[in-house]
């Protein structure tokens, strides 16, 4: 393979139809390596069919880990997604308790020009998606915007007159801002799919660049905040050093501007050769979040506590898994063990992308798709649901509203097996979720579940639950706060009550089915079948079939307080991830469609 990774570029099709932006790019991912566990050693989790031991789940309640930031849940938009304004996709973003979107998406973001809606070569801007369209979306959503300044072809004063447009003149109030995308992938380090004009593309010219473009943004509101790009620690290029430099990129910028940013940027896209190697990798972000917190506190100062981190693109893009349930296991994981460690936002990618190469993963139709929502493309004779269709990723993702919701407490918690990933949020009525996610694809787990600084009400408690095949999240009563069964590749958050503010098991009642006009801003309503947001909502009336009607419902991080970051291992007979370093490919499928 030559240094530089192919780029496809997009050009326009005719009306109706999908056009493709694929990128490969070469990452070396340190400390990562496929190697099979043998058999059911220490640790492991055998996926035998008989009876699992019960796993022991402890909640420290009365232990602060901090709260969920309001920009805590986001999502990546971007300008050559034809549908990425559509009224469904806005309500369906809203029910998930979206509260950021990032604009105007990825590597688009360093050709992309505000002004006149237009991209410089390679990529395109489809109509309809310019700032003031998204702003519109992003209002509905009741989600805060992240803006990523074009720093590839773009200069200070087009990114200043982008602040004076966005919060002067308009009052949107735009509060984050990103300096460019993934600028260590402008070719200085050999590999090239980053749009970047300057003839000097080093990590010295990107820091003294970065604060002209800090000066002159602020010149025009001096309440923005401004993000650095970083390389994420333990990918390509972290470490390396190209011709000329005297260190590499994180420690370049940051000794030039780390006393003068407002947050740092992370993307961050593990690797795993099988699904439950992607299951496992949340583990590695207390060491990432430790890593770039030490580069901060060398080269900010007394500045380095109030630098934030922005993770503004993850997703399971690089393992077998996109749309099945694996990738929906791995997004509130993810979020979560970020949030806990002190990221300001997470933002999914992404919004709309379109079908892969379809594959089957765990016995289900993975169609390779990057997005959340469908975009009803075909690949092969094989389709996606109608457009605007969840995938089982946008559910994981929606599994966080019966958890958390901004300004909710996260507290620790562990569980005693790798195979159950535990997050604990206490709200501020006293009450307690725990939610918690079975990573085993063929058996059920038993838990019990031990407090502390917490006693749960008696009897039996609702719970939200996302499982294998479902098309929505579903509501029960059922196990006790001391002990509960997980279906097999599951999400199931419980919501506990104190002991003092019940002298009942709460059973909730029933309620008719959830409509355009009857779904409320509060917590999620359950249907009379006991499932959240399913897609009866599509019946509504106008609303063709794979098109749910447009949603009040509350998208907010339902109020709780979460957990540590558990550490897990591979599980028996499957792939783990081992010290060392391997040579992985990156692929991002980009498609939007013109027209209607």
């Amino acid at each position: 393979m030559s240094p530089d990774d192919p780029i496809t570029t997009e050009q326009p099709m005719p009306q109706g139809r999908m056009h493709r932006r694929s990128r490969t790019r070469r990452h070396i991912v340190a400390g990562t390596a496929a190697a099979l566990l043998a058999g059911a050693g220490a640790g492991a989790l055998a996926l035998s069919a008989g009876a699992a031991p019960t796993v022991a789940v402890t909640v420290d309640a009365g232990t602060s880990l901090g709260t969920v930031p309001s920009t805590g849940v986001g999502l990546n938009t971007a300008v050559y997604d034809a549908y990425m304004n559509d009224a469904s996709a806005a309500s369906l973003m809203k029910a998930a308790g979206i509260r950021q979107l990032r604009f105007p998406g990825g590597s688009v973001a360093d050709a992309y020009h505000w002004k006149t809606h237009t991209v410089t070569g390679g990529s395109w801007a489809a109509p309809g998606t310019d700032f003031d369209h998204f702003m519109a979306t992003a209002k509905k959503v009741g989600a805060q915007p992240i803006i990523t300044a074009n720093y590839g072809s773009g200069t200070p004063q087009e990114a200043a007159d982008w602040v004076k447009y966005a919060n002067v003149d308009k009052g949107y109030g735009v509060k984050y801002w990103e300096i460019g995308n993934e600028i260590p992938g402008n070719g200085h380090y050999g590999s090239k799919w980053e749009v970047d004009t300057h003839a000097d593309k080093s990590p010295t010219a990107y820091a003294k660049n970065l604060l002209a473009y800090a000066k002159a943004m602020k010149a025009v509101d001096p309440k923005v905040k401004i993000g650095a790009v970083l390389t994420t620690p333990g990918s390509w290029p972290d470490g390396l050093k190209a011709s000329g430099d005297n260190a590499d990129w994180n420690h370049t910028v940051l000794s030039i501007a780390g006393k003068s940013i407002d947050f740092v940027i992370i993307h961050w896209y593990p690797s795993g050769a099988g699904t439950a190697d992607i299951l496992n990798t949340p583990a590695q972000i207390a060491g990432t979040t430790s890593a770039v917190r030490s580069l901060l506190h060398t080269y900010a100062g007394p500045h380095a506590a109030s630098v934030k981190i922005a993770v503004t693109e993850t997703s399971s893009a690089m393992s077998p898994a996109q749309t099945s349930q694996a990738a929906a296991l791995f997004a509130p994981d993810t979020y979560m063990s970020w949030l806990e460690q002190g990221a300001v936002n997470v933002d999914w990618w992404d919004l709309h992308n379109g079908v892969g190469k379809p594959t089957t993963v765990n016995g289900e139709t993975d169609y390779q798709d990057g997005g959340v929502l469908s975009v009803g493309s075909c690949s092969g004779g094989t389709c996606e649901p109608a457009r605007e269709t969840p995938f089982p990723t946008y559910w994981g993702i929606r599994s966080l509203t019966a958890l958390a919701r901004p300004g909710a407490t996260m507290v620790k918690a562990s569980s005693a097996n790798p195979s159950v990933a535990v997050h604990a949020v206490r709200n501020s009525n006293g009450g307690l979720n725990v939610m918690l996610i079975n990573k085993n694809p063929q058996n059920a787990a038993q838990v019990s579940l031990s407090y502390t600084g917490y006693t749960p009400a008696p009897g039996t408690i609702r719970t939200v639950s996302y499982t294998k095949g479902g098309t929505a999240l579903t509501t029960a009563t059922r196990g006790t706060a001391a002990a509960q069964t997980l279906p097999p590749y599951s999400i199931t958050t419980l919501q506990l009550k104190p002991a003092s503010a019940a002298t009942r098991t709460h059973t909730p009642s029933p309620a008719p089915t959830p409509t355009a006009a009857t779904l409320t801003a509060a917590a999620p309503v359950a249907a009379a079948s006991g499932t959240i947001g399913t897609r009866a909502q599509a019946t509504a009336a106008g609303t063709p079939v794979g098109r749910p009607a447009q949603s009040n419902m509350a998208g907010g991080l339902a109020s709780t307080g979460m957990s540590n970051t558990v550490t897990y291992s591979g599980l028996g007979g499957l792939l783990a991830l081992t010290a060392g370093s391997v040579l992985v490919l990156r692929q991002r499928r980009s498609r939007a469609s013109h027209g209607r």
